[in-house]
Order: C-alpha cells, then structure tokens, then sequence
C-alpha cells in the first residue's frame, strides 16, 4: 500500500468538509421551507378546531388532537429559590422549573403563588395516522 501525502490527505479533507457544509446548507434550507409549511398547516388546524370547539378530530389519514400545554418560569431566581426553601418543595427543581410539578403544585396550593412566576399558554395540536385494522 502506498503512502498518501499530507497535501493530498488535507486536500481531502477540505474537499469532504466543504461538501458536508454545502450538503447541510442545502439541507437546512430545504428543512426551513418545510416547516414553515407544516406550521402553517398546524395553524389553520387549530383554527378549524377552535372554530367547531373540538379538543379532536378524526379524518380517514388520521387524528388530530388539541390540548393546552403550560409553562412556567420565574423572572426572580432568587424569590423562587426562597419560595421553595419555606414550602419545603425542592422537587419543583430541575435544570429549570419542572413544568408538571409545578401546574400540579399550583392546583394544590391556589393561594401560594412564587413572585414572578411567569406563564404561558397555548394550544398544541398532535396529529396520530390512522391504525392499521
């Protein structure tokens, strides 16, 4: 076997390099195009399920489902780490606030509320194909 010089080898690699980024680009473009079209599907199919008032709906390429899904986040750090020192709620805590431990807490505790919890809702929608009978 012969040996390759490192000109060649670094050629190569440039050579592979450059066409993995122009391949990724491409890739990413055509990805960006569409996303954008199934976001605008996403939207005119919640606004069909809101307009008719339905959490799902059946057709014969598949199921749509609609469901609300919370957030939440503290603007103040510090409050919330105080807010979970003296209700003894250390489980709220992840790398960030635990989304279901912390709607599950605020509907055992409607009256405790952390300052500056913020939150945000807003309508998802899953769409399921059809089972195979």
């Amino acid at each position: 076997m012969s040996e390759i010089s490192a000109e060649k080898l670094v050629s190569a690699y440039i050579k592979l390099r450059n066409a993995r980024q122009e391949l990724k680009a491409k890739y990413d473009n055509e990805d960006a195009v569409l996303e954008k079209q199934l976001n605008m599907v996403s939207e005119r199919l919640q606004d069909m399920m809101k307009s008719i008032e339905a959490d799902s709906l059946k057709t014969k390429f598949g199921t749509v489902s609609r469901k609300i899904k919370v957030r939440y986040w503290p603007s103040d750090w510090g409050a919330m780490y105080d807010f979970i020192r003296e209700h003894g709620v250390p489980d709220l805590l992840e790398q960030r606030i635990s989304q279901s431990k912390m709607q599950a807490f605020l509907e055992e505790h409607p009256d405790l509320l952390p300052m500056g919890l913020n939150a945000d809702s807003k309508y998802t929608i899953t769409v399921y194909k059809p089972r195979a009978k």
